[in-house]
Order: C-alpha cells, then sequence, then structure tokens
C-alpha cells in the first residue's frame, strides 16, 4: 500500500516537474530568441510579432506534438480546447476578483472579431471529426492572415506615432540590449533542450495519471494539463490586472486563445491526424465558444469586469470542471 502511494506521489510530482521544466524552458528560449534576433538587426517589430507569440505558446505547441507521435491526440486537444476556456473564465475571473479590469478603456474589437472567427473555424473542422494536414494547413493560412493583419496595422501605427524610432517605439518582451553573446546561447540551449525534455515528462506522466484514475487522456488534457499551461497567461494578466493594464489582460488572453487554435492545432496537425473525441463535438467545444460569447459585453458594451463578473467568471470554470471530471 505504501508504495502504491508512493509511486502514485512519483507521478504526480514528476508531472509537475515536466510543466516547471515547460515553463521555464519556454521562458529561456523566448528571453535567447528575442536577444539573438534584435542583435542580427531583425525589428524588434517583426520579433515581438511572430518569436515572442511562438516562445510563449511554445510548451502548449511542444505538448500537442509529443500528445501525438505518443498516439495521445486526446490530449493535445484537451489542452487547447481546455487552456482556452481557462484563459476566458479563470484567467479573467481571479484578476478581476483582486482588481476591476478597466475594460471599457480598451479596444480590443478587431482582434475579439478575429478570435470568433477562428474558434467558428476550429469548430467547423472539427466536426469533420479529424484535424488531417488538410486541417492544418487551413488553420495555419489564417493565422498568416491575422500576423499580416497585426503586422500591417502595427506599421501603420509606428509610422503614424512613432517615425524616428529606429524599433518603431516597440517595447519586446525579455529584451536586454546589453546581454552577451554567452548568455544568449545559454537561454537558447535551455530551451531547445527543456522543452521537449518537460514535454515528454508531463505527458507520459499526465497519461499515467488518467489511467491511475480511470478518466481519459482527453479529460486530463481539458484540466490538468490545460490549467498548468494556462498559468503564465494567469501570471501575466494578475500583474496587468495590478498595474491597471485592463488592456494588456484581455489583449493578451484574446491573443493566446486565437494563437493556440491556429497555430498549435494547424502546426500540430501537420505532424500526425489527431481524431475528434465526439465528447468535444456534445460540449467542450460549445463551452469554449460559450466562454468566448461572455466577452462580447467588455468589448463592444465599454463594460469594465468588475469584481462580481470575476467572481462569475471564476465559478463558471469550477462548475465547468466539476461536470467533465463527474
Amino acid at each position: 500500500m505504501t508504495g502504491a502511494v508512493a509511486s502514485s506521489l512519483s507521478v504526480w510530482l514528476f508531472a509537475g516537474l515536466g510543466l516547471v521544466i515547460l515553463l521555464l524552458a519556454g521562458d529561456a528560449l523566448v528571453k535567447g530568441a528575442v536577444n539573438l534576433s534584435l542583435r542580427v538587426g531583425i525589428p524588434a517589430l517583426i520579433v515581438s510579432l511572430t518569436i515572442v507569440a511562438f516562445g510563449t505558446s511554445a510548451p502548449e505547441l511542444l505538448i500537442a506534438i509529443n500528445a501525438v507521435l505518443e498516439n495521445k491526440p486526446g490530449l493535445a486537444l484537451g489542452n487547447v480546447v481546455g487552456s482556452n476556456t481557462a484563459n476566458i473564465l479563470l484567467v479573467l475571473g481571479l484578476p478581476a476578483i483582486m482588481s476591476r479590469l478597466h475594460t471599457s478603456e480598451c479596444d480590443t474589437r478587431k482582434t475579439f472579431v478575429f478570435m470568433l472567427a477562428s474558434t467558428a473555424l476550429f469548430i467547423g473542422l472539427a466536426f469533420f471529426g479529424i484535424f488531417t494536414a488538410l486541417s492544418g494547413a487551413v488553420l495555419l493560412a489564417g493565422l498568416v492572415f491575422v500576423l499580416g493583419d497585426a503586422f500591417r496595422d502595427a506599421h501603420r501605427h509606428r509610422r503614424a506615432a512613432c517615425a524616428p524610432c529606429p524599433n518603431g517605439g516597440q517595447e519586446v518582451e525579455g529584451a536586454d540590449p546589453d546581454m552577451p553573446w554567452w548568455q544568449i546561447a545559454v537561454f537558447l540551449i535551455l530551451g531547445l533542450v527543456g522543452l521537449p525534455l518537460g514535454a515528454d515528462l508531463l505527458v507520459d506522466n499526465a497519461s499515467i495519471i488518467a489511467a491511475n484514475y480511470g478518466v481519459s487522456d482527453t479529460v486530463i488534457g481539458l484540466t490538468l494539463v490545460a490549467l498548468g499551461t494556462s498559468l503564465p497567461e494567469l501570471a501575466t494578466t494578475m500583474m496587468a490586472a495590478l498595474r491597471k493594464q485592463a488592456d494588456v489582460a484581455l489583449g493578451n488572453v484574446i491573443g493566446s486563445n486565437m494563437f493556440n487554435l491556429l497555430a498549435i492545432i494547424g502546426v500540430t496537425s501537420l505532424i500526425g491526424p489527431i481524431p475528434v473525441d465526439p465528447e468535444f463535438l456534445q460540449f467542450d467545444l460549445w463551452v469554449m465558444l460559450g466562454a468566448s460569447l461572455l466577452l462580447i459585453p467588455f468589448v463592444f458594451w465599454g463594460r469594465d469586469i468588475t469584481r462580481r463578473w470575476g467572481v462569475a467568471l471564476t465559478v463558471s470554470y469550477l462548475g465547468y470542471i466539476a461536470i467533465i471530471l463527474v
């Protein structure tokens, strides 16, 4: 009995270790890639729209790829759908309980419409029953369109407001103009080695947890893995809320959700097919869509996310988790 308990505990510890390695490696990769790109002359604007976006989603991407390669596609799909639901209900809900999010001051309408369109496209492709390489190509085409539009908007804003600035006045996450070359190399190596190691640890042990508790890989992806990979977004949004930067909080969630749908499943579908569990079509995809639609009052009607709304969003997420675990 003692041995069984120790074995069960070790599985949880290794899963947690895998998650920690993933998050630290993702952060290291972003810092290394950003500073390498700026050192070789790539404009900060391009770095922020591409390298930072991909780097911060690297943990989810590596988990999805590993899950497909190890024939656990439910974990990959559950991670993306669960993360998107958690990003809205929990990542916006908890910070709003701490401090009112003044989203009435933000203009995220166009990005939000893109997110809804990405969600609709994703759900439509899911009803084919499997994400194939063709599905991945369609999702990645959507990503190219969104990034292209963001680049054009940022470029127009830079020319209008920041023409004299060599980097367009753009502040890039993880940028340090004085970082030495050896430190850049260390960050890149840690990121490139840590990401696959962390993903492998998390996927393997999450699957063992699923088997031990009699639940599917899909459920583990929707809960444990999704919540874990949403921690960076939660930390960022908490800090944005405390600093009264509601535009950062809301924009972070909308951008992350859009990237999860278009990039992560888009790339992973090129690695291998991802069958869609019927449970997704009956329940989880609609919860994700419903959570996305809950943002309409804050995006279009000028409402703030008050503490009352924060409680409602958080309780909704806990209720969703309770339903899928029962």
